[in-house]
């Protein structure tokens, strides 16, 4: 199986780190034409070049708060300027954040729902015309938070049923014009958000890493490697008639008891943004 996307115009969000950046860095791999979105203007050049020199093609970066309608607009926007054309969208950027409904502000439930829905839903509306032009398909990266009730996962776990209450919808209202909507769902994933999210150290996240891992069952978390071959199949012409799925890379997190895990992220948590 080989992967080709050619000619093909990318967007992906949140690429300046984590899950975004090993999304783009392996779409450059397969030759994707990238337009790579982020908030962090070195990190997300640092990508840039990285793509650039796996795939010889130099990605479009877009700085941008996808919390804003300017934001969003940018991209659709700036996107079809440079490429004249969009493929493929991965809405990948997001915010966590770890409270209770006893604890919870009404700032972090407005920033977390900004940027978890209201910026999928946005950007999205602004680039549907674009996609059904190409026939191309959409990826939402959500979370196995979205399907699984633990304490402590408000109001994220809300935001990611929503989207994908959002990727079910738009499959279906998209799927006569030959574009597949489809959602990919990590469970434990080491990257810099939970870091950022607690405060950790480094030798403290180690040590919730190792314990995150004694609860998934296949004794291992994921990679943002992981995440982003998921997506890439699902992008590919190797799914085109997956539609309105939904692709869980868990080790099987989804069916452990994560209770105790997550309540550690809950003394120390609050809303940051990728």
């Amino acid at each position: 199986m080989e992967y080709t996307f050619r000619n093909k115009v990318v967007i992906v969000t949140g690429a300046s780190s984590g899950i975004g950046e090993q999304i783009a860095l392996l779409f450059a791999k397969h030759e994707a034409l990238l337009s790579l979105v982020g908030r962090d203007e070195n990190n997300l050049m640092a990508v840039v070049e990285q793509c650039e020199e796996l795939s010889g093609s130099r990605p479009l970066a877009i700085l941008a708060d996808l919390a804003t309608e300017e934001g969003c607009q940018r991209v659709a926007t700036n996107t079809i300027l440079n490429f004249g054309r969009i493929d493929i969208l991965i809405n990948n950027a997001g915010i966590s954040c770890r409270s209770t409904l006893q604890t919870a502000n009404m700032a972090d439930f407005d920033q977390v729902f900004n940027l978890n829905v209201r910026s999928v839903y946005n950007l999205t509306r602004l680039v549907v015309q674009e996609i059904i032009k190409t026939k191309g398909n959409i990826v939402n990266i959500s979370s196995i938070s979205g399907t699984k009730v633990t304490i402590g996962s408000l109001p994220y776990s809300m935001t990611k049923a929503a989207i994908n209450h959002f990727t079910r919808l738009t499959a279906l209202e998209l799927a006569p014009h030959g574009v597949r909507v489809n959602a990919v769902l990590p469970g434990f994933t080491v990257s810099r958000l939970v870091i950022r999210m607690t405060n950790y150290t480094h030798k403290e996240y180690k040590s919730w890493i190792n314990e995150a891992k004694s609860v998934v069952p296949m004794g291992d978390v994921c990679l943002g490697e992981d995440i982003a071959y998921a997506v890439v199949h699902l992008a590919s012409e190797y799914s085109r008639l997956v539609t309105g799925a939904f692709l869980t890379v868990d080790g099987g997190a989804l069916y452990g008891d994560l209770g105790n895990i997550l309540k550690k992220q809950l003394v120390r948590g609050y809303a940051h943004a990728v």
